[in-house]
């Protein structure tokens, strides 16, 4: 036969594929159907890395399974092409956004259809072409419609490089995630999206999903519910400050307090506080410093007391001291707390810098030497109205006291903060509203979207911060859709994250002109059956668009109050080097190199079976090299088929196991194992001098979703009948898939103490010969009186001994 050329056999079945548009999802709603998703590529100017086509290939695998079971499978894919990268791309070089975008897609696109991923491309989206984006300001305008997006002058981080205005996710350790530079803290008007009230829903429900535990614990921490009570403290001026507390039983302890520095009772007490000119001085220190630096990186407490203002604790009547520190936020809880240093470390290290009183109100700990935290189950001491009591109890009767007095009412509190949807940057959707004199801020008519992107000269957001578009006049200036006087556009345009929170829907109907996706399409393909993607989006894409999803159905616009059922995530491909793959560490490896060398069937193979899907693995070339071979012993079986149709005999029991192993494997995310053993079943075939049609065609169906092209090719070869994309998944005899000889623990009262390795049909006498043989076993029955065995065939041997 001839040789392996997986660059003719590759290209020829991509080619066929196409025309035959083999995996097209169609409108036919009467087929079962199944829609994997995988998070769509942004197109950077570099194209594929070796991470794209890890989680790409996994969740083709299960598009491939999927149609060979009778489904109707929806696997699409698209672009996520607004965004920084392209703008600041754009910019340097005196390139049209549009442009690069356009050549960045056609890139990937090639690279996507080179490896052979079985998308849809009939339906194919870009978050920038006017006709997807006119809905993703339709969605917005629904959001401003309901009074769930709306204006407010805010501190915001700023980076100074990018010139823009980020999300505190989009902050890493202080300084912006896309260009490391600083990020500071300006005043600016943006934009915002309330989905805080949205905040119980989104923990709540993750209880009815299909969600790997990580996702679901990540999620519930950045949303951070948390229970406990305002109480009031009066202050000596006559004010009253409210904080926020998840542990009201240990009020006694509460020594000073603490504001945030944009507090604005400092502003509203100028005139009799009596070291203003300090207070300043730190406040101008604090806007330097991002949420993160203030709060994760600030080691060392920083703070001023607020003279001549003092704070009285409700319970005590005593006077505490009132400082400002940049360790206490403004956007958390009300921007002030009640400091008790003897149980919490960041009060106890303020405390002891500035010489504070700490006092122990939860009895168990040193508190002059450190903090005592561990208190959840503590008793309470120096604490009148509730010494005594256990932890649960104290705050039951406290929390009655202070709500009868009038001095505090229970509140459930979140971390999460509302959106900052704003961009002062040109590449992305135009925000569809005006500002009028008379109206305030309204929405464009929808039947006038999309509002397009006008021409720039220049891409630079200006040395103010307002976006390019601030100096268009003759863009910016309009008329009122409502009194039809003059009016000024929206000059800010939308975060990526915008087109990211509902392509998924697009995908169900993405060429209708009349709405976003029609309630049929709606109603057959969502929700998402299983959607795959890196857990660096869990706290952003993720949460933002279950948000959208959910504002959707409650409109009724959409027909599921979730919009994925199942969402696994993949580890990364490191370097050879064990590092993270980046162009600055010399150590990114191009798909396209391993496609032209090995074969897309070759990556293909080797990303699946790497290691442990969900973890991170290094790259290497010598494996990618044993999976090329792997493929060419397949080839080489097509020497080894004689005529006969039915299985071998000998084979018969491998291949159900087979079926039964490789089914399974590929449905939890465990390739590495399913290619171990179509590995294993290729060299029992490699044994026998010759194997049947039905050997083989057994080996191509389990095969296939993994190494379409190859696959495909041999079936050819050997005159089988249609594709192999086309057939039915095999079916296995659970009877012949059975294991003939397994292991079994063997336990002494209840431990194990042993494993045997003992055929499966084994009866009690054949399992006791075995057990005890084993060293373990003798040592602990030696001198003992067997009075029971429990004896489970294919399941536990446990022998109860006394003496």
């Amino acid at each position: 036969m001839r040789d392996y050329s997986h660059e003719s056999v590759e290209k020829k079945w991509q080619d066929i594929w196409e025309e035959k548009q083999a995996f097209k999802a169609h409108q036919d709603y009467s087929k079962p159907k199944y829609y994997p998703l995988v998070e769509f590529p942004y197109p950077s100017g570099q194209g594929l890395h070796v991470g794209h086509p890890r989680p790409y290939t996994a969740l083709d695998i299960v598009a491939r399974k999927r149609r060979m079971e009778g489904y109707n499978v929806l696997f699409a894919i698209g672009w996520d092409a607004f965004g920084l990268p392209t703008e600041n791309y754009a910019i340097k070089n005196k390139i049209h956004p549009a442009i690069v975008t356009e050549q960045n897609i056609a890139r990937f696109k090639a690279q996507c259809k080179s490896i052979g991923f079985s998308f849809d491309w009939s339906r194919e989206i870009n978050t920038t072409d006017p006709n997807y984006y006119k809905w993703t300001q339709w969605i917005f305008i629904q959001l401003f419609k309901h009074g769930l997006a709306y204006k407010k002058e805010m501190d915001i981080n700023w980076c100074t490089s990018c010139k823009v205005g980020l999300a505190n996710e989009e902050v890493v350790n202080g300084v912006c995630e896309r260009c490391g530079s600083p990020v500071v803290k300006r005043a600016k008007s943006q934009w915002m999206l309330k989905i805080t009230e949205y905040a119980e829903r989104l923990i709540d429900d993750l209880d009815d999903l299909d969600y790997i535990e990580r996702v679901k614990i990540q999620q519930k921490n950045w949303i951070g519910k948390s229970v406990g009570m305002e109480i009031d403290f009066k202050t000596t001026t006559g004010e009253v400050l409210r904080v926020y507390t998840t542990r009201p039983d240990t009020i006694y302890g509460a020594t000073y307090m603490v504001v945030s520095p944009e507090h604005p009772m400092i502003d509203e007490r100028k005139d009799v506080i009596t070291n203003m000119d300090a207070i300043e001085a730190y406040r101008e220190q604090a806007r330097l410093k991002s949420d993160f630096e203030r709060t994760e990186l600030n080691k060392d407490k920083t703070g001023v007391p607020i003279e001549g203002v003092w704070a009285i604790n409700p319970v005590t009547e005593a006077r505490i001291p009132i400082w400002i520190s940049d360790y206490v936020l403004m956007s958390y809880g009300t921007g002030a707390i009640m400091a008790v240093p003897g149980h919490d470390t960041r009060d106890w290290e303020f405390a002891k810098v500035f010489d504070l009183p700490i006092i122990e109100v939860v009895a168990g700990g040193d508190v002059e030497k450190e903090a005592f935290t561990d208190i959840a189950d503590g008793v309470l001491i120096n604490s009148p109205l509730i010494d005594g009591l256990k932890v649960a109890d104290a705050k039951a009767v406290i929390s009655k006291y202070l709500e009868e007095k009038g001095l505090g009412t229970p509140k459930v509190n979140f971390k999460l903060r509302d959106w900052v949807f704003s961009r002062q940057r040109y590449w992305g959707e135009p925000i569809p509203l005006v500002s009028c004199p008379e109206c305030g801020w309204v929405a464009l008519p929808e039947e006038s979207l999309p509002l397009k992107l006008p021409e720039v000269s220049s891409y630079e957001p200006t040395d103010n911060g307002e976006s390019p578009l601030a100096a268009m006049t003759d863009w910016i200036e309009t008329t009122c859709p409502k009194c039809g006087g003059p009016a000024h556009r929206e000059t800010d345009t939308m975060p990526q994250w915008a087109g990211s929170s509902w392509y998924f829907l697009r995908y169900c109907d993405p060429h209708n002109d009349e709405t976003f996706a029609s309630k049929e399409a709606l109603e057959y393909w969502m929700p998402v059956d299983w959607y795959n993607g890196g857990m660096e989006h869990t706290t952003l894409h993720l949460l933002y668009s279950r948000f959208w999803h959910k504002f959707l159905f409650d409109i009724g616009a959409v027909n599921t109050k979730e919009p994925y059922q199942k969402r696994t995530s993949h580890g990364m491909i490191l370097g050879e080097n064990g590092e993270k793959m980046s162009k600055s560490r010399g150590n990114v490896v191009n798909p396209d190199d391993i496609v032209s060398a090995y074969g897309a069937d070759t990556l293909r193979v080797y990303e699946m079976f790497i290691g442990d899907f969900e973890k991170s693995v290094p790259w290497s070339d010598s494996s990618v090299k044993g999976c090329r071979r792997f493929l060419e012993r397949v080839w080489s079986l097509v020497d080894d088929v004689n005529a006969e149709e039915a299985v071998s005999p000998e084979f018969e029991r491998d291949i159900h196991k087979a079926i039964k192993k490789v089914t399974e494997d590929y449905e939890t995310l465990k390739f590495n194992t399913a290619i171990a053993t179509l590995m294993a079943l290729l060299n029992q075939y490699k044994k026998a001098e010759k194997i049947t049609h039905g050997d083989i065609r057994y080996m191509l169906l389990l095969l296939n979703p993994v190494a379409p092209h190859i696959t495909e090719e041999i079936w050819e070869m050997l005159g089988f009948e249609g594709m192999v994309c086309e057939q039915s998944w095999p079916a296995y005899d659970p009877e012949k898939a059975k294991d003939d000889v397994i292991e079994m623990a063997v336990q002494i009262n209840g431990k194990v103490r042993a494993t045997i390795t003992i055929e499966v049909d084994s009866d009690l006498d054949a399992a006791r010969e075995k057990a005890m043989a084993e060293e373990k076993v003798q040592q602990f029955t030696a001198g003992k009186k067997i009075v029971k065995e429990i004896y489970v065939p294919g399941k536990i041997y446990n022998i109860v001994v006394k003496g």
